[in-house]
Order: structure tokens, then sequence, then C-alpha cells
């Protein structure tokens, strides 16, 4: 049976082989369970509508329930090689032919763009799934460090001591973010395109609402064109991915930089390393680069999807559908494994508290604090006091004066030329503390601060967020897998309602 009378040929072996054959491979292993569910749903349509009886609907029922990527296959004389013709011709070609009406009023195009959302939400779902578990992660490591000096820096340059759990403290801010961000985007994108038809809407008395919600969707598309024209969701779900990506090869470089031989603050376990072939003292972080490196995957891929977007007209297009829509989901891939990467080196590292705590120790980090002191203590106004300690620290260090050996009178010599007297007694004791390491990390005292109980606050304050979010997605896993067992208990025992037929 031919499925078109307005061309007589079939698509040349080249169209196929490079095109249509890749795409139908695409759709039968990613996409084809989901046009099972919209055929059954468009199946208890058309039960409700009264164009097929309970019979007929049984019927076709078990005939689609025998689609399997096995059932299908692209061939460019049989189907043209389209997984939608593919469909409808195993369902034909079944024991019982299917009633006249099926597939009445229907257009490909919104099919497809649902089964595609469909997909699509499933795999935000999954992701949001993996960077949950990698939240949790990162927030088990933070909590172990966050009484752990080490150095913080700005522009290169050491600059205050912080904790290794203070700075993961902030992955785990920006990982909620990220998941807070997602979800917008999944309720945002969950609307039904299914009904929208071509373009323009159908002509049957479809009832949409009820077709989102058997679908699993929270409302139908309220206008056809946007539904079948629009890939706003893509470049939403790619940008999301993206922005995250990039947040997270920023802190993939920082432990690169810190499990370098120049710091040797952070060590991987054995099974994430590698090693020199020519240097056998060398040990490799290579699994940190391999991170990196699929980071810029994934905002690449959002690049292409928006690329191939632009300039193209708003209405349904294969550019803009299949083209272009397929990097979703090697950009998803690549995602979620950089995320199980990355869970791996979050559970596997440790850090080095001896190193970190001598790397705070041979520098003036304390400057900060001592400014404040002299202003607060002192009376010394603040930006002479910046001055004064500028000018202390600059000899300090041409004197090799270490921080934790400070020099009383060098200081009161320094507020001296700035016109500034201070206490013999009082200099010693504020240098001491100054200077101290351990006083240095519970200097701050500010909310979301490096002081470790700040920490610990927020820390958990991440850990209820991050159970929350959880629940949250179960609960839109579950409207979907309950879609999905209403489907079948309808398709079970289909009930006839005659419904207004278009004049």
């Amino acid at each position: 049976m031919a499925v078109t009378g307005r061309i007589d040929g079939i698509p040349s072996e080249v169209w196929h082989e490079e095109v249509l054959a890749p795409q139908f491979a695409h759709e039968a292993e990613h996409l084809l369970g989901h046009y099972l569910a919209i055929e059954k749903v468009l199946l208890l349509e058309y039960t409700r509508m009264g164009l097929v009886d309970a019979t007929g609907a049984a019927a076709l029922g078990a005939r689609l329930d025998t689609l399997t990527p096995d059932a299908v296959r692209a061939d460019p004389e049989q189907n043209m090689s389209d997984i939608s013709f593919a469909i409808e011709r195993h369902v034909q070609s079944g024991p019982t032919p299917p009633f006249a009406a099926w597939h009445v009023d229907r257009s490909r195009n919104d099919l497809q763009v649902c089964a595609q959302l469909m997909a699509a939400r499933e795999s935000l779902a999954a992701v949001a799934t993996d960077l949950t578990a990698f939240g949790r992660a990162v927030t088990a490591l933070a909590a172990r460090y966050t009484d752990t000096p080490m150095p913080g820096h700005t522009h290169g340059q050491a600059a205050q001591i912080t904790s290794p759990g203070f700075h993961l403290a902030a992955l785990a801010v920006e990982t909620t973010t990220a998941l807070r961000r997602m979800q917008h985007t999944y309720d945002e994108s969950d609307a039904c395109p299914l009904g929208c038809g071509t373009m323009a809407g159908q002509e049957l008395p479809w009832d949409r609402a009820r077709m989102a919600g058997l679908l699993g969707f929270a409302r139908a598309q309220p206008h056809a064109l946007v539904a079948v024209a629009s890939r706003t969701w893509t470049t939403t779900i790619a940008g999301d991915l993206a922005g995250y990506a990039v947040v997270l090869s920023r802190f993939t470089t920082d432990l690169m930089t810190w499990g370098g031989s120049g710091f040797g603050f952070l060590d991987l376990p054995d099974e994430l390393t590698g090693i020199s072939a020519a240097m056998p003292q060398k040990r490799n972080f290579p699994v940190l680069e391999r991170i990196r490196g699929r980071c810029a995957h994934v905002v690449g891929r959002a690049a292409d999807i928006c690329a191939g977007q632009r300039n193209t007209p708003y209405t349904n297009t294969v550019e803009v559908s299949k083209e272009t829509g397929a990097h979703l989901h090697v950009q998803v891939d690549a995602m979620r494994s950089l995320l199980r990467l990355a869970h791996a080196v979050v559970t596997g590292a440790t850090f080095r508290a001896d190193r970190m705590r001598a790397a705070c120790a041979e520098d003036h980090l304390g400057g900060f604090t001592l400014a404040n002191r002299l202003t607060l203590d002192h009376g010394i106004p603040w930006r002479t006091a910046q001055i004064v300690v500028g000018r202390y620290v600059r000899r300090a260090v041409e004197q090799g004066l270490r921080p934790d050996a400070p020099d009383a009178g060098l200081l009161r010599a320094c507020a001296a030329e700035s016109g500034h007297r201070i206490d013999t007694g009082a200099v010693a004791e504020l240098l001491v503390e100054a200077f101290d390491v351990d006083h240095g990390l519970r200097a701050k005292q500010s909310d979301g601060s490096t002081h470790p109980d700040r920490v610990r606050d927020l820390l958990a304050a991440q850990d209820a967020e991050l159970a929350a979010l959880d629940e949250e997605w179960r609960q839109r896993a579950d409207r979907r897998t309950e879609a999905a067992r209403r489907r079948d208990d309808l398709l079970a025992h289909p009930v006839r309602r005659p419904s207004r037929r278009p004049s």
C-alpha cells in the first residue's frame, strides 16, 4: 500500500543512508515508547468520539502493543523510511485491519513534537536525579572539611583563609539553584502539543485537556502554532544544562589546581588516577580533564541547538524539529556522563590538611583582619589602616619575617609614618591574632561566611533543599507513571461517548 499519491518515486539511496535511516534509528531507540503512548491516547479519543467500538479499539490496542524497535525498520519502499508511516504500516499489516477512521484528522507534526517533548521531560528529570545525587555527595565532602583551613585565592593570588568545606558549599548552592531552575523549565514546558495538528488546529472535537492528562502533562499547549513551531523548551533545557556545565567546569579547574604539584592540596584514589608512560614518579588526574572537556561538549551542544533554530521560519520544519532537535539527546548524554564522573571524584576526594595549613601560614592572609582591628580598636581611619598594613606586609616580606613571627615594633613604626600611635602591648597581641590560621578561618561572622558554624548552617540548608527538590521531582515522575496506568486501565475498558461532530 502506498503512503502517498503525490509522488511516485521512493527516497534515493543517499537520502535514505545519510538522513532518513539514521533519523529512523534515533526515533526507534528513543521515541518509539512515546509514540506508542500517544497512539493509545489517540485511540481512546477515537473511542470517546464514537468513531470505533470497544471490539475495534481492543483489536487495535493489542496490535499497538506489539510495537517494538524490532518490529519496525526503515524501508524506502514500504514506509519511505519514516517512523510514523512505519507505525501505520505495522498496524495495518496486523490480523485485524484498523477501523476506517483510524488516524483521521491527524498530523505527524504535533505527534512528533509531542514524542520529542515527552522524551525531553524524562531526560531533564533523569539529569535532575543525577544532579541531586551529586549535590548530596558535594555536601557530604564539604561537611568533612568545614574546620580545615586552606588559602582562598582571588586574581590568582592567595587572599584569605577559607576551607574546602566553604568552597564546596558554594558548589552545593550552585547545584540546588540549577535544580530549581531546571524544575521551573520542566513546569514551563509541561504543556502537551497533541491535538494541535499541522499548525492551525484540528477539525474534530478532540479533548486536548484529557489527552494531556493521559500523557502525564500538566496542561495542554493553548496555541496550535506554538505547539508545533516553538522549540523554546529545547533551548531552555539546553541552556540550563550548559549553565551548570560552565559552573562545574570552573570548580573542576579549582580541583585541577589544588591537585597539581604546585599545591598538593587534593588527592584522588588510585582508581581515579593515571600515570605517565615516561615519568614513573607521576600520578595524574586525567579524570578532571575529562570532566572539564565534557563540560565543553554540553556547552557546545547548547550553541548548536540555538544556532539550528536561528533565522528559521516560525512553523514546523525538519531543520528545527529533527536536524537540530537531536542534539538535545546528545547533550543530555554528555551531561549525565560528566555528572557520573564528577560524583566519583567528589566521593573519592581527600584534602591534605597539612599542606593547606602550611600554605596559609606562609602568607600574610590576616591583613584584612589586621586593618579592621586597627580601625575598630585603635581609631585609625580605614583607608589609612589599609595603608599601614600594606606597608607592614611589604617590609615584613623584604625582611623575611614569617606571619607567625610578627614584629610589633615594625607595625608601630608603619603606623607612626601615617601619624598614628599604637600601644606596644596591644600591637603584639593584635598581630598574633590577625595572622593566626585558625583565627583567620573563624574571624568572619556573617551568614554565608567561612566560619565553620556558618558553613555547617549553610550545608544543612542545602541538604534540606535537596530533599525538598528530590520530593518535588518524584511527584512529577509519579504523575507520568500514573498517566501510563490510567491509559492502560481505560484501554482495558474503553467507553464510547458520542460527541459533537463539526458541521
